[in-house]
């Protein structure tokens, strides 16, 4: 986008981290020294509002070639990492020297912690890279030596990640897929109707993944296993009918052994579950990502969204709305993926303002941010 998209974040950067009053020279100067530390050092004691909301959001961007507003926004410290989809990426190698690129920009960030650099590597039909893993879910839930092809799937996504300059992959899946051809059997995203089975092959592909060292996300919480083959969230609503006692002992079931097995990362999806909450879908329930998620079953780590563009979301919130009703929800993470850096650019203005404003909590919006730098500190 052009450069002038990105102004209004930019004053708010131009704000002494420790007040307003601050000249903007001053800041300059502040952060030059900032870029000269370790990568390993801490990240300073305050920030700008923009740039405390900038470690919510993840960006995404059109092509093979990150734009200079990207590129801008980072530098600034308005970005926790970045969503690489096959548009983007046309070798290892070449997907590998963007990263480099982005990394560049990030070194003057006064945020010292490295962007999550994430992609869909699940497997089978679907991934942004070539190479492992070859086998989809369904495939190895049906295999004789199904948990070693499953730690199989794990170390080389990793490696195969690693080999491309990336740190995070959105898989695994852990939908309980109910019958043949529905949305996630469609495309063999799930292992098993067995919620033992996608329980046990989860954990073994998360465990094996981030032993490479490249973090895993477990989705789509509380589970897009009943959907049909119709109904994809990133096309429009899709609302869910099953019982409390099937989303628990079904559809959630396989996150208990996930979150024991170390997850770092679990998305929500963007369904409506009438038995938990009948009016919000999952990423603006509290009652689900609080309440299920974080209360009942004890995972502490972050949480991420969906696509926030997803058509599940009525088509009348704008980016701004979404990214505010979500982080107020429960959501850590927002993953902007529409491939392009405008709607990044509206969730860091949202959220800042809402931070800035008090209708965000500060103490829950501090907790989110040092959750996420955890995750940051830990690749």
């Amino acid at each position: 986008m052009d450069e002038p998209r990105s102004l209004h974040v930019r004053r708010r950067t131009l704000l002494a981290a420790t007040g307003a009053a601050v000249a903007a020279a001053s800041v300059t100067t502040t952060a030059a020294a900032a870029a000269t530390r370790l990568p390993g050092a801490a990240r300073p004691a305050a920030l700008t509002a923009a740039q405390t909301a900038g470690q919510r959001v993840i960006w995404s961007y059109p092509g093979l070639t990150p734009p200079q507003s990207l590129l801008t926004a980072i530098s600034y410290g308005h970005a926790a990492g970045v969503i690489f989809f096959g548009e983007n990426i046309s070798s290892n190698s070449q997907i590998a020297s963007v990263i480099a690129q982005l990394n560049e920009a990030n070194a003057s960030n006064p945020v010292k912690s490295p962007l999550l650099m994430m992609t869909d590597q699940e497997g089978g039909q679907v991934r942004r890279l070539s190479g492992a893993p070859t086998l989809s879910e369904k495939q190895i839930g049906a295999s004789s030596q199904a948990s070693s092809q499953a730690a199989s799937a794990g170390t080389g996504a990793g490696q195969n990640l690693l080999s491309a300059s990336m740190n995070m992959n959105l898989a695994p899946v852990l939908d309980v897929y109910r019958t043949a051809g529905d949305f996630d059997d469609q495309y063999g995203r799930s292992y098993s109707t067995d919620p033992a089975v996608c329980s046990s092959l989860g954990s073994v592909f998360i465990h094996s993944q981030q032993q490479t060292g490249v973090v895993a996300c477990a989705k789509h919480f509380p589970g897009l296993g009943a959907a049909t083959a119709s109904e994809d969230t990133d096309a429009g609503p899709v609302t869910l009918t099953q019982s409390l006692s099937d989303l628990r002992n079904i559809d959630e079931y396989p996150y208990a052994a996930a979150i024991t097995s170390g997850v770092k990362s679990v998305m929500v999806s963007w369904a409506i579950y009438t038995a938990l909450d009948s009016t919000n879908p999952a990423g603006f329930s509290s009652a689900i990502i609080q309440g299920e998620l974080r209360d009942r079953l004890g995972f502490t780590g972050v949480t991420i969204t969906d696509a926030l563009e997803a058509g599940a979301i009525p088509s009348s919130m704008t980016t701004a709305q979404r990214s505010v009703k979500a982080a107020g929800a429960g959501m850590d993470l927002l993953l902007c993926s529409a491939r392009d850096v405008s709607q990044g650019i509206d969730a860091v203005n949202a959220l800042a303002d809402a931070y800035t404003s008090g209708s965000l909590p500060k103490s829950a919006f501090d907790a989110a941010v040092s959750r996420v730098q955890a995750l940051r500190a830990s690749i």
